[in-house]
């Protein structure tokens, strides 16, 4: 039944609202990253800037002047990137082994229970398993509290991605002599392409984005990540918007980056995964 020009109006005025609505604090940030001090603070408002100034980002981004920031930057991909690529080779196995033993749920279920707890509850654990293996202020150490949170939000993701995907495939494959290993690669892993896409996305994102215990756990540029070097930005008196703006456009770019390259992955595994007969 072919919808009515009402309903289809109505469709695509909801997409534009919520496409408004999602982007346009976007596209503040960065008119705040290139417009000068004078129009950030004018009343009313400067909604656009005369001239763009773009004196921020080489200064963020220069050696010289930017070395903080740099330094962040690399200690928040490389913690972020290992948090993930644990996570998922921690939960692809886990999530098979709980989709495949139903009796494993209780304890999928008690692991997941862990995230009602508040973050400060952890904190002073965590803070003395670090400081016993001299993990304090490292970007290994720091990957590994990241790698607590995400491994059983991954499990699980992965276990309802395991879920559908019918036991014969795996019993046939047993009966031509595959191994374990090969059926995961080869006919587990393909299927639930989507599924880990999309756990990579939201792992990736999620160690990106922490905060808390960044801030508890690094100290210097050895490891502060990059929340906690933006929230430094703003520890001033005097805060400049536009520099936090800027570094907030600059933090932004690597999720995207991630969400669009993992984006043909997810449509890859749409189009091309199912059971054939």
């Amino acid at each position: 039944m072919k919808p009515s020009p009402i309903f289809t109006v109505f469709i695509h005025l909801t997409a534009l609202l919520v496409a408004v609505a999602v982007l346009a604090p976007l596209a503040w940030l960065f008119l705040m990253s290139v417009s000068s001090q004078a129009e950030l603070m004018a009343k009313p408002l400067v909604w656009w800037p005369e001239t763009f100034d773009f004196s921020r980002y080489a200064e963020l981004l220069s050696p010289e002047t930017g070395a903080a920031f740099l330094a962040a930057l690399r200690n928040s991909v490389s913690v972020a990137t290992m948090a993930t690529l644990a996570a998922l080779a921690v939960g692809i196995p886990a999530g098979w082994a709980a989709s495949r033993q139903p009796r494993l749920g209780w304890s999928l279920g008690a692991v997941i229970a862990t995230y009602m707890l508040p973050p400060v509850a952890l904190s002073v654990p965590l803070y003395l398993i670090l400081a016993r293996f001299g993990l304090l202020n490292n970007v290994f150490g720091l990957a590994l509290v990241y790698l607590s949170i995400l491994a059983p939000f991954v499990t699980w993701l992965l276990k309802a991605g395991f879920d559908p995907i019918p036991r014969d495939l795996e019993r046939a494959a047993a009966i031509d002599g595959a191994s374990l290993w090969q059926m995961l690669r080869l006919i587990l892993l393909p299927l639930a392409l989507p599924v880990v896409a999309t756990a990579l996305i939201f792992a990736f994102l999620l160690a990106w984005d922490e905060f808390f215990y960044a801030l508890l756990f690094t100290s210097n540029q050895d490891a502060k990540t990059l929340s906690v070097a933006i929230a430094d930005l703003a520890g001033g008196r005097v805060s400049d918007y536009g520099m936090i703006a800027t570094a907030g456009v600059i933090a932004a770019l690597p999720p995207v980056a991630v969400g669009l390259l993992m984006q043909r992955a997810l449509i890859s595994g749409l189009t091309n995964g199912g059971v054939k007969g």
